[in-house]
């Protein structure tokens, strides 16, 4: 590929493990927004939404919007059996020797020595990558730039610290037909500022010019995360039994998946995402819906590892595409199955809005969305009682359900 094609660079390696903090661009801290439990503190303007079905015919599905879930399981299905030994929310790799630094070679860069906070042969490298899919549309339309790197580098670290696995590094790929530097800039502080809130370096990335391969305008997004975890402290789910509790962690809304579907009827560029659908929180701030959507995905590692580090978590499961339906069986060992109580926890007034104007059903809901809990953890119950306990202020939990016998997630 010529230079005019491709910018590659290398950001990093950064001095210590964790990016330096950066100045915050665009709208004012959507992440830190709190929404009300009910319809109450809502106030509707014009919401420019389309339909092709008559009301009372049959609700929208993720299917219909272009999404099948089932092709997705299908298609890990036939990988497991090319390579056995995929399919969990992130890939394990022993280290083959010792050493005091991890050794990363980068296409047409030099060696870049990674200080390790772990080594031997005792430790697995855990590995996750992902993007942020059709929300880049939504960030095309409503010009929030600056978080949607946090949301690429929290679906990443967010499968990996399911593991038990303290990430170390980071990488990530921009592909644009013609190179917007400020725009870039903006979206690459996004990814600084996830690679901060993880712990984590940006190790280096790939910029990507592609003339007349992306509209005027869009990026495409994508990267990688790597940590590390001792043998004798991974997470797998096999000790998980019949009566264990299951944990749940708040997302700040949407996250990074089921946009197709939250696409699929609403326009959010004409008239100014400004005059749409608001809600305003308890605490008295008000979001527009586009900024609702918007919310950056919850980069859970901290909380997650300070959890794990006193004992008694036995299973984690990030809520991603898939939603509790999918996702939380993924962890269970075969013959055991969760129940759901599902008004233990507070439902974001955004997904009651989604299901309002695009007619969702609740199982379609559940099985698209994470209605609100971004990260389920399956402990003893001695465990979700101190967690239970101990959570408060900014990391709430909740005590979401429990393993039952049978398959599959009920709800109740």
């Amino acid at each position: 590929m010529t230079p005019s094609r491709v910018a590659s660079f290398l950001r990093g390696p950064t001095s210590s493990p964790a990016p330096a903090p950066v100045a915050r661009r665009g709208p004012g801290h959507p992440h830190s927004l709190r929404f009300p439990q009910s319809g109450e503190g809502m106030r509707r303007a014009s919401v420019a939404c389309s339909s092709t079905s008559a009301a009372g015919d049959e609700g929208m599905t993720y299917k219909g919007a272009g999404v099948d879930i089932d092709a997705g399981a299908e298609l890990v299905r036939r990988i497991c059996k090319l390579a056995p030994g995929i399919g969990g929310f992130g890939g394990l790799f022993p280290f083959g020797i010792c050493f005091d630094h991890l050794i990363i070679v980068l296409l047409n860069s030099p060696f870049v020595l990674v200080p390790t906070r772990a080594r031997g042969r005792d430790h697995y490298l855990v590995a996750g990558t992902d993007g942020v899919g059709t929300k880049l549309k939504l960030a095309f339309e409503t010009g929030i730039h600056d978080t949607i790197g946090i949301d690429l580098v929290a679906m990443s670290v967010n499968d990996i610290v399911t593991s038990g696995a303290e990430p170390l590094f980071f990488l990530d790929y921009y592909a644009t037909s013609k190179l917007d530097v400020d725009l870039a800039e903006k979206v690459i502080k996004g990814i600084v500022d996830g690679c901060q809130q993880s712990d984590c370096a940006l190790l280096g990335g790939e910029t990507a010019e592609m003339p007349d391969f992306y509209a005027e305008g869009e990026y495409d997004l994508s990267g990688f995360a790597v940590g590390c975890v001792k043998k004798d402290k991974v997470i797998d789910g096999k000790n998980i039994v019949k009566g264990d509790v299951l944990i749940g962690l708040p997302s700040s809304g949407v996250h990074s998946n089921g946009f197709s579907l939250a696409r699929r009827y609403c326009t959010f560029s004409i008239p100014p995402v400004s005059n749409l659908y608001t809600f305003i929180g308890n605490d008295g701030i008000t979001t527009t819906v586009g900024e609702a959507l918007m919310a950056p995905t919850v980069i859970y590692v901290k909380q997650v590892l300070e959890i794990v580090s006193k004992g008694g978590v036995k299973g984690l499961a990030h809520i991603t595409g898939g939603g509790f339906t999918d996702n939380i069986p993924r962890v269970f060992p075969s013959g055991l199955g969760a129940k759901i109580f599902t008004g233990s926890w507070e439902v974001p007034p955004v997904f009651k809005w989604l299901q309002q104007v695009g007619n969702i059903d609740d199982a379609e809901m559940r099985r698209t969305f994470n209605m609100g809990i971004g990260m389920v953890l399956v402990v003893s119950r001695e465990a979700a009682d101190r967690i239970i306990e101990e959570s408060h202020g900014s990391n709430p939990a909740y005590r979401i359900g429990e393993v039952i016998e049978g398959e599959g997630v009920h709800y109740v």
